[in-house]
């Protein structure tokens, strides 16, 4: 019986990535460049799992997206009309290949493709119930007990195998789903974790952010809403809400911190709520300085924000190398 948590050794970072889209040739070089946009979320690793019709197909690596999937060589590796990315920085698991997404497994009725933002709470919990029942778990991440809870649900489509798991799942979580009955992508009740829809041509575009639609000239649709499971395959799109609706909780630090600063998230432009709150703090803290300065990189709107409202100006007194890691 499993009696350590391998959840122990890391630390809250970041959030990751998730980028899926349907019905595009080379679909993997879409996912690509909405990956770089992403970046962001995630510079721990990255990886992008294909399908062509027939097979699946996966490439997954430690480090940025650039010098990963720029290589010919491995976007020849990568053929499809529909695709899923993803890019880490751990939440839960340790930094190891086997923890990079999108995880795979061969379930029973097909190939089960995942790539997932956000961290379930009761995973632990699931986990050692899932060891219980024979589950062999091949990482440390969370990820993959939604994969075991697909494979041992009773129902009988993917789609609501996919339901039945999530029901069991508590916490945060986006996720796209690439499987053979098309390409699935879901946001929990609570809509903890942002995720976007798009439309570029005919192709279907699933994002954690509207930086990844806006890079490959796609148009923005609307937000994935909180309890809603979006299946999109050769029949067209159809929206399920599985789930009971519950008034929803969208994480604050995504307009704080987490997302870009041209993104849109819920409506909202990330930037103009960061310059906002630079204001308002300067009208509810006024101080007697000579200059804002703004720790880069998603302190500058607010501190813009701060100096308009204050009269004070602004100055960039710390300067952040953007080639260094964290």
């Amino acid at each position: 019986m499993l009696t350590t948590n391998p959840f122990d050794d890391d630390k809250l970072h970041e959030e990751c990535g998730i980028f899926g889209i349907w019905g595009a040739d080379n679909a993997a070089s879409f996912v690509a460049l909405g990956l770089h946009a992403l970046q962001h979320r995630g510079q721990e690793a990255a990886g992008i799992t294909t399908h062509d019709g027939k097979h699946f197909h996966s490439h997954r690596a430690m480090g940025h997206v650039a010098g990963n999937f720029d290589r010919d060589d491995v976007m020849r590796r990568l053929p499809g009309h529909t695709a899923i990315g993803h890019v880490r920085y751990s939440t839960t698991g340790e930094t190891a290949l086997r923890n990079v997404q999108p995880l795979f497994a061969e379930l029973a009725e097909g190939g089960f493709a995942v790539a997932h933002n956000g961290n379930l709470s009761n995973a632990m919990k699931l986990r050692r119930t899932l060891n219980r029942r024979g589950s062999i778990f091949q990482s440390t991440s969370d990820t993959e007990v939604i994969i075991h809870l697909v494979a041992t649900s009773h129902c009988t489509t993917t789609l609501d195998r996919l339901t039945d798991a999530l029901k069991q799942d508590e916490g945060a979580y986006s996720l796209v789903v690439l499987t053979e009955e098309g390409l699935i992508a879901c946001r929990d009740p609570l809509g903890i974790r942002p995720l976007v829809m798009g439309k570029l041509g005919e192709a279907t575009i699933f994002a954690s952010e509207t930086v990844a639609l806006d890079v490959i000239g796609a148009s923005f649709l609307r937000d994935v809403e909180p309890g809603e499971v979006v299946l999109v395959n050769d029949s067209g799109i159809r929206s399920f809400r599985p789930f009971e609706k519950v008034p929803p909780r969208p994480c604050i630090f995504e307009h704080v911190y987490f997302s870009r600063p041209d993104s849109v998230a819920d409506g909202v432009s990330v930037y103009e709520v960061r310059k906002n709150i630079g204001a308002e703090l300067a009208r509810e803290a006024p101080v007697d300085a000579d200059y804002v300065v703004p720790v880069p990189d998603s302190g500058v709107p607010a501190a813009i924000g701060f100096s308009l409202a204050s009269r004070i100006p602004f100055e960039l007194g710390i300067i952040r190398s953007h080639y260094v890691g964290r």
